[in-house]
């Protein structure tokens, strides 16, 4: 049976929420809200919302998996691949137009999810890029659900996951498991690196360094103006002198921020810290 949390609970489910992630949840997401709160509520064996709401407030670990919970984790291979197209194209030539070969390019992917995004620039950089053996390229793949994450470094997806690649680089790429699971190879898996990392959170964001370009997609839909804002201060501050931040297709910094430059390529539109 799903809990019915009062006007007052609710109001204590989406604040704290809102502290931890920068997501926003109104009353229009009641039902959701309700369903995810009572399974946690069976998880830890609490009988009142109340009480288990005070029970995460005092609880890291318990907090960790309110958010989990409460993550989407919508993704999939080649997703809004004329980024992709973009990246190899134009992006990354403009990138080491001022490096050597051998030099450091470092790419972030965040929100990663299941690491489907942060696999899929690796498998069309060896596929599409001439020069992606000239250089030493980092892909860091980050979420705030430490579930994810976990996945992410496992590597084993669905048929649902693969559906946009073509065989060849599923044959190429994904070792066969049982149940119709594949498993990415042993040597992306290695290529790939992986981090737990709250966008909103500037001491947690600044663990990860700076970047040459960052994809961060289909995040700052979920969050208000003012996480937006301290999310998009946190992108520029990751991105070197010169980077550039690839948003989802129905995003801008048009009414964040105007520290990013607007830059309109063939395939994508992006950003670009001056």
């Amino acid at each position: 049976m799903t809990a019915t949390l009062s006007a007052d609970e609710l109001q204590l489910v989406t604040g704290l929420l809102y502290r931890l992630t920068g997501m926003t949840f109104g009353e229009n997401k009641r039902y959701y809200i309700e369903r995810r709160i009572t399974e946690r509520m069976k998880q830890t064996g609490i009988a009142s919302a109340r009480a288990y709401l005070a029970h995460a407030a005092l609880d890291p670990a318990e907090r960790q998996a309110l958010v989990n919970a409460f993550t989407i984790n919508e993704t999939y291979f080649f997703r809004e691949d004329h980024q992709f197209r973009a990246l190899g194209d134009q992006i990354l030539p403009e990138i080491v137009r001022t490096k050597r070969p051998g030099d450091l390019v470092r790419i972030w992917s965040l929100p990663c999810s299941t690491g489907d995004e942060p696999y899929s620039i690796a498998i069309w950089l060896l596929e599409n890029w001439p020069m992606v053996d000239a250089y030493n390229i980092e892909i860091i793949g980050s979420d705030i659900d430490t579930s994810a994450v976990e996945a992410a470094r496992a590597g084993r997806y669905a048929a649902r996951a693969l559906s946009r690649l073509p065989a060849s680089l599923v044959e190429r790429y994904f070792e066969a498991e049982h149940r119709q699971y594949r498993r990415i190879i042993e040597d992306l898996r290695e290529s790939v690196q992986f981090s737990v990392v709250n966008l909103v959170d500037p001491a947690s964001v600044a663990t990860q360094g700076r970047f040459d370009v960052i994809l961060c997609r289909n995040l700052l839909i979920y969050f208000d103006d003012a996480s937006r804002k301290i999310a998009a201060d946190n992108l520029f501050d990751r991105l070197h002198p010169g980077g550039f931040l690839c948003l989802g297709h129905s995003e801008s910094m048009a009414r964040i921020s105007d520290r990013f430059d607007f830059v309109r390529l063939d395939d994508a539109i992006v950003y670009r810290r001056p």
